[in-house]
């Protein structure tokens, strides 16, 4: 097969899906055997994208050569033919093309099955929703656009992409845009990514000033080539690469725009959550782990402020309360790791954990929609519990997920957690010196809290939905209730965004009640995610665990993208046996102890009593948690409202100053040159025209006399006149 004759395809299915399905939306009433024709457009035109994609990755894996396979359709930007660093416009030339190697092709297969998984829930979660064919629009668009940044082979193309799954972010999280609250996430989500995007294009824009061209092999290779030359510039740009990671892939300070995207339906915050959006971040860091690699001090400042991210984050899932927002913040969380171990130069285990992540992520925001959808729409996990009863495959695939996120092996999530924090372990930062050079440490210790907190916070939520007593609105059924309210407990007594929201659309076809299990298109998705929770991170079994020497196979996949320094290769980070073994263990432990703790406070104690109990003994801590650190507020007090003050001060500068300015000089340009031309024309102008013609006028009447039709009159002046002219001749003749 010719890669680069389908390649093309794979975008562009989605985008088609979407195209259709926008038309249809505009032009027909959202009606059931409407429904049917949306569900065939979406999810065929993704299911074709995934088999494409999975056909040419196994058709560049045949080829067995390792180096990316570009194609190029055609000269985007052709505003200069040269590609000299330092000239700028002159030779400023961008092709629009797609590449494929071992990264993209990892991120295509995330992106096209989960998104084809999530899209196949959604005709189940959405079924009963008004606006069903604009979401699926939506959805495809959102493919499309996560499928030109992955397959882009330059920054630009790859930039297009970047800004087109934040639009449809957009959309998406604002899908409910009739209530304040979700038009309000919506916008705080784009308005935030801007501010990291415009670091991102400042990036890009020294990388072609200094580079001469923004085509990842061209610049990547010059790099590697002559690292002494660019290592100066190296650090401004990868800082500025990593403001536009920060807004995308919300680290601190920028993350807060993602906890506020539960406004939209739940399908949309597994898709942005799980597989494709907020990975973008980490995918572009690791892109250009050549850059990164030219300077310390910017993996320093990705590395921590990934373990900065995680574990602020952890803290603050101990104590929400919505079964959502606990996701999102776990969300935020796994991505500092990610981000912690590019930031430590373990590149392989950031994808690798993207990979785990997307599996046990989307299973457990599906299931978690699965959860909203067979409870009414109810999202307070307060008024939840017992479910695993009503919802046993619901239950099973989310405690899977739950266990994989956790830590423990030999799920998915362990294998790729332990890679992350052994290479924080082991890393130091040798040319920064002391005490710079032993930063990782301190991130590994942070990691080490990070895990513990999430198997603690994931395990929390496990019990007070699925086990004990159904506390919601079917809690009489001849069982007993636990109060919802009652008291104190890790968690927040505030009503959230997502409470008032209550599931949106869902709550309105689903009846209060005992909770049920969702249809067969909700849990098959559940089931295969699962699955893929259990499996997926056997790839990356790591081998010195075991004596053996060399990268692990998922490891062995991704080599070719480090490509060598000055002729000095990447080395894996290595570690003794023994060593080994002790983070292995260390892993375990902590994930354990987290899972005991949850169960001691929420699966033992029916009542929470210890939970509130801490809660009443250090209520300062409780509230600072529960109120997640006041960031919003702080946000609102020091930038919103100065803004606003600030806008409105502008305001009246331009209405009372700009404008009084603008129209003193219209009043003195009427008054001056409006009336003054005016008397000067009525006057002046007016008046020599009228005396003239007056003076005519007058003259005529004079002469008019003269004329009285009598002929002897006529003689008579004749011989007048003859007479005179011989008395003027007569007197002038000398």
């Amino acid at each position: 097969m010719n890669i680069g004759s389908v390649l093309w395809l794979v975008p562009i299915l989605p985008a088609l899906g979407a195209l259709i399905n926008g038309v249809r939306a505009v032009m027909n009433p959202d009606q059931p055997k409407n429904r049917v024709i949306t569900n065939s457009v979406a999810v065929g035109s993704t299911a074709l994208s995934a088999l494409i994609a999975t056909a040419v990755l196994l058709t560049y894996i045949s080829h067995g050569t390792g180096t990316p396979f570009e194609v190029v359709y055609y000269n985007w930007i052709p505003s200069g033919s040269g590609h000299v660093a330092g000239n700028l416009l002159a030779n400023f030339n961008v092709e629009l093309g797609f590449q494929i190697d071992a990264l993209s092709g990892t991120m295509l297969m995330i992106v096209t099955w989960i998104g084809l998984l999530i899209h196949i829930y959604a005709t189940g979660y959405m079924a009963h929703e008004s606006g069903y064919t604009r979401f699926f629009t939506y959805l495809n668009l959102f493919m499309f656009m996560m499928l030109l940044l992955v397959l882009g082979n330059n920054y630009l193309v790859m930039f297009v992409g970047w800004e087109g799954v934040g639009l449809c972010s957009y959309l998406l999280i604002g899908f409910y845009y009739d209530k304040t609250y979700a038009a309000d996430a919506g916008k705080k989500a784009f308005l935030t990514n801007r501010i990291g995007d415009f670091g991102f294009i400042l990036g890009i824009f020294l990388i072609f000033n200094y580079f001469g061209t923004s085509d990842f092999t061209s610049v990547f290779s010059l790099a590697a080539a002559e690292p002494g030359r660019f290592t100066g510039i190296a650090t401004a740009i990868c800082l500025l690469l990593f403001v536009g990671a920060c807004g995308k892939s919300a680290q601190l300070p920028l993350y807060v725009w993602l906890p506020d995207a539960m406004a939209g339906p739940t399908p949309v915050s597994a898709l942005i959550h799980a597989a494709t959006m907020v990975t973008a971040g980490v995918y572009m860091v690791v892109r250009s782990n050549v850059l990164f690699r030219l300077s310390p001090t910017a993996m320093l400042v990705v590395a921590v402020v990934g373990a900065a991210t995680a574990i602020f984050a952890a803290t603050i899932g101990v104590a929400q309360n919505d079964i959502k927002k606990v996701l999102a913040y776990s969300t935020v969380s796994q991505l500092g790791f990610m981000f912690l171990a590019a930031g430590v130069g373990a590149f392989t285990a950031a994808i690798f954990h993207v990979m785990t992540h997307a599996f046990f992520k989307a299973c457990l925001f599906l299931g978690s929609g699965s959860v909203i959808h067979g409870c009414g729409g109810e999202q307070d996990m307060r008024k939840m519990g017992g479910l695993r009863r009503y919802m046993p495959k619901t239950w099973a695939t989310f405690l899977v997920a739950t266990i994989a996120i956790a830590g423990l092996p030999p799920l998915a999530g362990f294998f790729s957690k332990d890679e992350i924090l052994a290479g924080a372990f082991i890393k130091r930062f040798d040319s920064l010196g002391a005490p710079l050079m032993y930063v990782p440490i301190l991130c590994w210790i942070a990691g080490m809290i990070a895990a513990t907190f999430t198997a603690f916070y994931m395990f929390r939520l496990y019990y007070m939905t699925f086990e004990g007593s159904y506390r919601g609105a079917a809690g009489g059924h001849g069982e007993e209730s636990e109060p919802a309210h009652a008291g104190h407990d890790l968690i927040s007594d505030s009503v959230s965004l997502d409470d008032a929201h209550a599931g949106a659309g869902v709550a309105s076809h689903a009846a209060h009640g005992t909770p049920h299990e969702s249809p067969i298109s909700m849990t098959g998705v559940l089931m295969v995610l699962a699955l893929l929770s259990v499996v997926g991170g056997w790839i990356g079994i790591p081998f010195a665990a075991f004596g053996i020497e060399g990268p692990n196979p998922f490891q062995h996949w991704l080599e070719p993208i480090l490509l060598p320094i000055g002729g000095e290769h990447y080395h894996f980070p290595h570690a003794s046996l023994a060593l080994d073994w002790f983070l292995i263990l260390a892993s375990v432990a902590v994930a354990l102890f987290g899972i005991w703790l949850a169960r001691r406070f929420y699966g033992l104690d029916k009542s929470w009593s210890r939970p509130r109990a801490l809660a009443n003994r250090f209520p300062f801590v409780h509230r600072l948690l529960e109120n997640k650190y006041y960031v919003d507020e702080l946000y609102q007090a020091v930038v919103i409202r100065p803004l606003m003050l600030f806008s409105r001060l502008l305001a009246w500068i331009d209405t009372n100053i700009i404008d009084g300015v603008v129209n003193g000089i219209r009043h003195l340009t009427v008054i001056i040159l409006g009336h003054g031309s005016w008397l000067f024309d009525r006057f002046i102008v007016d008046g020599a025209v009228n005396g003239v013609a007056a003076g005519a006028g007058k003259g005529s009447g004079l002469l008019r006399r003269l004329q009285s039709g009598m002929v002897q009159n006529y003689a008579m002046v004749m011989g007048a006149g003859i007479v005179l002219l011989a008395a003027v001749f007569l007197f002038l003749k000398p």
